[in-house]
């Protein structure tokens, strides 16, 4: 594991760590590294951004507004399991040419998007970008890691949080923008959602290849390849059946057979994580650090709680208060401003305190808040500006809770092991976001079609909605309850009093999803209570490393 292994003679061919980089890189140095990780970050942030802005468009053109949870979740399973790997990876052979790799193989998968003739194809292609997209965002808080100490990464936070700023404002219009073309020269707009990646991912390439020069050492190490594959294993038939248990039926034979394959998979990783010792996957002695293994835990929870929220919003604002695409992103700038506004506050105050234990306290604490705010509050006919407002308070609670919970892993883990504890803490959040996609989704539409019956029947009896069925005899004609989760362009065009009780219903199932989130998130808040405080290093990954390999050379040399 030791950096220096390389030391002695043969230092001259494979370089150490320059001696600039031991005594902390300059200002100029970290923003021009700063530079090439903002494209990638952006690539990924904002395909998030169109994509879930464009998504229910897509899937109405497809015919597939039930199965949008499958392009959705094949995505986070792809992008979830190469996180570590790529930590891993990155960790041995350096993060430049994973970085690179990553951001190549996301194009492509963009470029294939674009040939989607089913939300199944469309997912199996999402699959392959996810794979690149997996790399994209924890190198680059890996490598932000490697030459910025946690006392200073305050002072580069805004520069990060400008791309999240930037996607969060361009994603919505852009996304929305090309959902609402007919084509553009002579393709789908909604096919462009994906084909805008090309060019963005072309010029991330050129300046990453410039620019991402970080000081690293080779370390001889085996590539734990069963690890990839067993967790794989374990992963994906858990997720699967979160996804599909509401319609397989959660004791079914199906059911059933996704239980015990994960279970078998999940012990045979332990297993092979443990025989594989400093070379595995996650190493298994990173978990009997209480601060990573109960932050591991904290990461799923918040990943749940915080799609949870992220998903059902949109749908919210579409379906229920039939804004467009466009309208309802930059609807959701609330909670993207009360994130961004809230982390840049928090990296200065851990900066002048080093202390960071109290915010992922008040975090979830605010998050179960908001949740609950959705749940009790917000209904088919609450006006918009109180809805947003819920929104800025879901956005403080992410923005006190997710970049201490990255600093804190970073902190706690030795140096060499930086992209892996990033990666891993990537991970598990990803993990509790595809869970908690698969199974907030799934809630939603098993239990819209009941929801939108109920409110017919409460409605029928009305003078309101008897009187719009006189007026427009045929507007319910083929539009049901059932005929609602393939396409649900259409309640828009019915008069209000018919289209209320689609609306009621798809709100009313939505309360269900915000009453679970607040659950999860509640249980978030118990383990922040208890995750101990690590006082906060003033050194980058970088410069312990070279302590590190310092204090080696001398015991060898005594």
């Amino acid at each position: 594991m030791s950096s220096n292994s390389h030391g002695g003679a043969a230092t001259a061919a494979a370089p150490g760590i320059p001696e600039a980089a031991k005594a902390g890189l300059s200002h100029r140095q970290i923003l021009t590294i700063l530079s090439g990780l903002m494209m990638g970050m952006f690539l990924a942030s904002l395909d998030q951004t169109i994509v879930s802005t464009a998504i229910r468009t897509i899937a109405d053109d497809l015919h597939g507004l039930s199965e949008q949870a499958w392009t959705t979740t094949a995505y986070l399973i792809t992008s979830t399991i190469a996180t570590p790997l790529y930590g891993k990876l990155s960790d041995i052979y350096g993060r430049k040419p994973f970085f690179l790799a990553a951001i190549s193989i996301f194009v492509v998968g963009s470029v294939a998007c674009t040939f989607s003739t089913s939300m199944i194809e469309l997912a199996a292609f999402r699959a392959f970008q996810g794979i690149g997209a997996g790399g994209l965002m924890s190198l680059a808080l890996a490598i932000i890691g490697d030459i910025v100490p946690p006392r200073e990464r305050a002072r580069y936070q805004g520069y990060i949080l400008s791309v999240f700023a930037t996607s969060s404002v361009l994603g919505p219009l852009v996304g929305g923008f090309l959902a609402g073309q007919n084509s553009i020269l002579g393709i789908a707009g909604w096919r462009w959602v994906f084909l805008v990646n090309v060019p963005i991912g072309i010029v991330a390439l050129v300046v990453v290849a410039k620019v991402l020069n970080v000081p690293h050492v080779r370390r001889a190490q085996r590539i734990d390849w069963w690890g990839a594959v067993t967790i794989a294993v374990g992963v994906v038939p858990l997720l699967l059946v979160a996804e599909q248990g509401q319609a397989w039926g959660w004791t079914s034979a199906r059911s059933l057979s996704c239980y015990g394959i994960g279970v078998v998979g999940i012990v045979t990783w332990i297993l092979v994580e443990r025989r594989m010792g400093d070379a595995a996957l996650i190493p298994m002695r990173l978990f009997s650090n209480k601060v990573f293994s109960q932050t591991s835990v904290l990461s799923v929870l918040i990943g749940m709680a915080m799609f949870g929220g992220m998903m059902m919003i949109p749908q919210y604002l579409q379906i229920v208060k039939g804004a467009s695409p466009t309208k309802s992103g930059l609807m959701m700038l609330p909670l993207m401003l009360g994130m961004m506004v809230t982390s840049i506050v928090v990296g200065r105050l851990i900066a002048r305190t080093g202390h960071y234990k109290i915010y992922p306290v008040v975090g979830t604490a605010v998050m179960v808040g908001a949740m609950l705010l959705f749940h009790f509050r917000v209904e088919w006919n609450t006006p918009l500006p109180e809805t947003m407002g819920y929104m800025a308070v879901f956005g403080i609670g992410l923005g006190l809770t997710m970049q201490t919970l990255t600093l804190a892993v970073q902190n706690a883990v030795p140096p060499q092991d930086m992209g892996v504890a990033t990666a891993s803490a990537t991970f598990f959040r990803q993990l509790g976001a595809t869970a908690g996609t698969a199974i907030f989704l799934s809630v939603l539409f098993s239990t819209v079609k009941d929801n939108v019956a109920k409110a017919f029947t409460a409605a029928q009896h009305t003078p309101a909605f008897q009187h719009a069925v006189a007026q427009h005899p045929h507007a319910l004609s083929g539009a049901n309850s059932g005929s609602v989760l393939s396409d649900s362009s259409f309640i828009q065009q019915l008069p209000d009093a018919l289209a209320a009780p689609f609306k009621i219903g798809f709100a009313d199932s939505m309360h269900l999803v915000f009453l679970i989130a607040s659950g999860v998130a509640a249980v978030a808040f118990l383990l922040s209570l208890v995750i101990k405080e690590v006082p906060l290093r003033k050194v980058s990954g970088i410069q312990a490393q070279a302590a590190a390999q310092k204090a080696e050379e001398l015991d060898k040399s005594a």
